[in-house]
Order: structure tokens, then C-alpha cells, then sequence
């Protein structure tokens, strides 16, 4: 270009003839006049069509690029895999050639794809109260000294922003409707509608189109709430694209560096919290102030929260003849009374509710281990096993279920299982819980303990005193008196002399 450039000076500005710039540049005369005649300010190259040995296969790589497009991307073939098929079919180029016509092909599908509606994207404006976000992400967290993966769900307010984020072990219907109660809550009411992408918990089936087949469970959480869900066309994360940045910015603001707490509890309570904070540090953008500012002004707006939805998934159980369900291959205990019969097991984030006949039977803290490799754990409850060794008390010796029991009670069984008769003995003291608190059972065979006299008429001796309010020095218990006079008689031992005569020198009344 420097060198045209200088053909053109001489010609045009200084007026040397075409012999004297052919002499300087040593280029012939029509060369230089081909370049003044042009015009041109700088040269041009055409490159000339050669054929190629991909030509032949051009149509079936195209093929292939774009099957494999569609693939995620952990299963597709990579270029060198591509021009070993090739091979295959009888191609003989080299792998330079293929590579450089993938390339040429996704960058050609990407213009495309930029110039369609796929690749632009209208901005969105939501009132207040409108709507609200939700999506899951992955994250991890220390807990109890361990990295534990994590399912984080994110709940936003469209208009004003707010969000926030808690952590559970899975993503299970459970988890998700307590994730509402607890976003519904910190926002301080209900949005109009819910956004959503189509997620098994909530979506059974999707149809063409918005037709979808939803979860009747996650319909009645939406009933409860009254707001109505709408769910995304699939793989069009941009719908909802405020809360799938808000999973991209918490993992800068929240997840790094890894948070470690002792539970998973303490870790949604200090993400309750930091979220809450952010709302104050973050700017809003399209409006003037704080994300908390425009949350403030918003909040008027939301439906008045209702009381909080019982979030529970119901499964049908058997109770087995040793008086267990299986959920999640860990075993739970239940009553005796039940064993052999069918119960309603309630599944909740954090505990496992036993009902039937509409009354609650137990509850037991939920156990979630996701490794396969751990053993099941069976949690049992030793009350629930009284009325099955009041009637075999030979099974108090070796069961199962006391070895879990408090430290007074296996102290005094110690004693008793010595002599003969002491299993029963100690099956009736057991069996006092049923009827009497517990604290003060336990308290009386402390004291049986501390006096030496470990027998099962001294602890029932001791627990009557304690219920009566007869013990001295023992821990202070709330119970209820059953006999209180409601004039109480007044000491005067003069109402002893009406017994005697009312004339004088009588008897005595001995």
C-alpha cells in the first residue's frame, strides 16, 4: 500500500512522467499505468479457486457439525474425531483441512444465529408486585468440617430485585415449597406470578407451545399463595434472565470463598442474612437508589403473605413386624400399636412426620446421606418398643432400640438385670413414661441411684413424692395438684370441748 501510494504522489502531485517513475520503481510502464488508471488507493489479491480433497466430503461434515451441535457438550466429538471418520470414509487430506472447515463452519453458524431472533433479545419492564424469578444452581459449602455439595435455590423480585438464596441437600418437592415460605416471608408478601424454567418438581409434562401438564402438589402451593406460575419455553434460560445472573453473581458475592459453618441451618441463616445486607450495597440500575430502597416502595404492592403452606410430600408406608418404614434407605421407628399396618408418612426439608387415622403417631429428624456407600442408619425410639417388652421382657436385655437409652435408666437397668426378676422390674419403671413426665421419672431413679437403693418400689416410692411436691431438694416440676380444698380447715383445739357433756361433772368423751 506505501508503494502505490508513493506511484500516485509522483503522478499526480509532482507530474513525473510514466518513463521516469518506471526507472525509479524498475516496474514496466503498463504496470503503472494499469495502477493510475484503477484508481485504486491500495491493492487487491483474488484468491483463485482450487479444488480440494474435503470437497467430496464438505456436505457430510456439515452434517455432522451440526448433529453434534445439538449435543451437550461433554459428548461431543471433537475435530480429531471428526477426521478420523472421515479417513474412514476414503477421505486422504489432512486434519489441518478439517479443522479449519469446522471453524469456518461454527463461525458462519454464529453470524447467523447473531442476525436471527434467536440472538436478540427485547428488554423487559416489571411493575411492582408483578412478579418473581426462581431457579436452582449448584454450589459448596463446608459443613461440619466437610465439603458438601450443595442445591441452592434463588428466589427475585422482577421489579425491585430483592433476592434470596438458601441451601438444601436436594431438589425435591419438599425443598422447593419450603423455599418459597421462607422467600415469601423475608419479601414480606406475594408477587402476582411466578416465573419458572420447567423443572421436574413443578412441570410432569411439557406440551407444545405454553401447554404444560403441572405438578398437583406445586398447583396447591400456588393456590395457597395465589399467584399464578408461568413456565419458559425449554432451553430459553433468557426469559428469566434476572435471577440466572443473580446465580452467576452470588457465586463472586457468596460462594467465594467457600463459607464453612457448622450446619447446614447456621449456613441459611447467614445467607438470609448477607442477602438482606446486599439489598443495602447493591444499586438497583434502572432506578435511583438501592436494591432495599426500590424493595421498600415494592412491598406495598404484595399480596398480604398468608400463614406459612404445609409443605409436605405424603407417601404411603407399611410398618414392619419390627416396628419400622423405610424412607430413603434409612429405617424409622414407629408405635408398637401400628406395627403390621398401614401409615401416612409426611416428608418435610428436615423431618419425617408418621400420621394415620388423622392423628400424628411420631416424628423423627430427617437422616439425607447421598452417598451410596455409606450403610443405612435405622433410628429408633425406645418408647415406641414399651408395649411390645412389657409383654417380652427378655427382649429389654439385648434390644436394639435401648441401647439409645438416657444414662440414669441404663445405669438402674445395670442393677436390676443382676437379680432374677429385675428385666420385668425394670419394664414397668420404663413403662412409667407412658403416664407420668419423663424428667421426673428420670429424676427418681437419679435419686434411687444416689441413696443405693436401685429398686423398683424406692423410684415409684420417690416419683409419687416428686408429683405430690413431697421432696425436698429435688429439681423443680409443674404439676398439677389433683385434690385442693377450696376452704382449708384452720387448726383451733378448741372445738375438742364440744365433745364434752354440756352439764357440769360429765364424762369425757373417751
Amino acid at each position: 500500500m506505501a508503494f502505490l501510494s508513493i506511484i500516485r504522489r509522483w503522478a499526480l502531485r509532482e507530474h513525473l512522467s510514466i518513463r521516469e517513475i518506471a526507472r525509479r520503481t524498475k516496474l514496466s510502464r503498463n504496470t503503472i499505468r494499469k495502477y493510475l488508471r484503477s484508481g485504486a488507493v491500495e491493492p487487491s489479491f483474488s484468491v483463485p479457486e482450487r479444488p480440494s480433497k474435503l470437497d467430496p466430503f464438505a456436505a457430510k461434515l456439515s452434517g455432522w457439525l451440526k448433529t453434534e451441535a445439538g449435543k451437550s457438550r461433554k459428548q461431543r466429538r471433537t475435530s480429531k474425531q471428526l477426521h478420523d471418520d472421515l479417513v474412514k470414509l476414503g477421505y486422504t487430506g489432512s486434519y489441518g483441512r478439517v479443522a479449519a472447515f469446522a471453524r469456518m463452519w461454527r463461525a458462519d453458524r454464529q453470524k447467523e444465529q447473531q442476525t436471527t431472533g434467536r440472538g436478540t433479545f427485547v428488554p423487559l419492564i416489571f411493575q411492582p408486585g408483578e412478579a418473581f424469578q426462581f431457579d436452582w444452581s449448584e454450589d459448596f459449602a463446608v459443613l461440619g468440617g466437610e465439603r458438601a455439595k450443595l442445591q441452592v435455590a434463588h428466589i427475585k423480585l422482577s421489579h425491585s430485585r430483592a433476592f434470596l438464596l438458601r441451601a438444601y441437600p436436594l431438589q425435591t418437592h419438599e425443598m422447593l415449597f419450603d423455599a418459597h415460605v421462607h422467600g415469601f416471608r423475608v419479601f414480606g408478601g406475594v408477587p402476582s406470578r411466578g416465573i419458572y424454567d420447567n423443572m421436574r418438581t413443578a412441570v410432569d409434562r411439557v406440551g407444545r407451545g405454553k401447554e404444560r401438564q403441572v405438578n398437583a402438589r406445586f398447583l396447591a402451593m400456588a393456590s395457597h399463595y395465589v399467584f399464578e406460575p408461568e413456565f419458559c419455553n425449554p432451553a430459553a434460560g433468557w426469559e428469566k434472565g434476572q435471577v440466572e445472573k443473580n446465580v452467576q453473581d452470588s457465586r463472586h458475592r457468596l460462594w467465594q470463598p467457600m463459607p464453612e459453618f457448622p450446619d447446614l441451618p447456621a449456613l441459611n441463616a447467614w445467607l438470609e442474612r448477607r442477602c438482606q445486607e446486599l439489598w443495602h450495597e447493591i444499586p438497583h440500575g434502572a432506578l435511583p437508589g438501592s436494591v432495599a430502597d426500590v424493595w421498600a416502595e415494592e412491598r406495598a404492592s404484595l399480596m398480604q403473605l398468608p400463614p406459612a403452606f404445609d409443605g409436605f410430600v405424603e407417601h404411603s408406608k407399611r410398618v414392619s413386624p419390627t416396628c419400622l418404614i423405610s424412607f430413603e434407605r434409612n429405617r424409622y421407628s414407629v408405635p408398637a400399636s401400628f406395627a403390621n399396618r398401614p401409615v401416612s408418612l409426611r416428608v418435610y426439608p428436615d423431618r419425617l412426620v408418621v400420621a394415620a387415622e388423622g392423628n400424628i403417631l411420631c416424628e423423627h429428624a430427617r437422616v439425607i446421606q447421598r452417598s451410596h456407600k455409606l450403610p443405612p442408619q435405622t433410628i429408633y425410639d425406645w418408647r415406641h418398643y414399651l408395649a411390645v417388652v412389657q409383654r417380652k421382657p427378655g427382649a429389654l436385655r439385648n434390644g436394639a432400640p435401648f441401647l439409645e437409652l438416657p444414662i440414669p435408666f441404663r445405669q438402674l437397668q445395670d442393677h436390676m438385670l443382676r437379680r432374677l426378676g429385675g428385666d420385668r422390674e425394670m419394664v414397668d419403671i420404663l413403662a412409667l413414661v407412658l403416664h407420668h413426665d419423663e424428667q421426673a421419672v428420670l429424676a427418681a431413679v437419679e435419686m434411687a441411684l444416689a441413696a443405693c437403693v436401685p429398686t423398683k418400689t424406692h423410684v415409684l416410692n420417690l416419683l409419687h413424692r416428686l408429683v405430690d411436691g413431697k421432696v425436698f431438694g429435688g429439681p423443680p416440676l409443674d404439676t398439677p395438684q389433683a385434690l385442693i380444698l377450696r376452704r382449708e380447715p384452720k387448726a383451733n383445739v378448741e372445738r375438742y370441748d364440744g365433745l364434752r357433756a354440756q352439764i357440769a361433772g360429765g364424762r369425757h368423751a373417751s
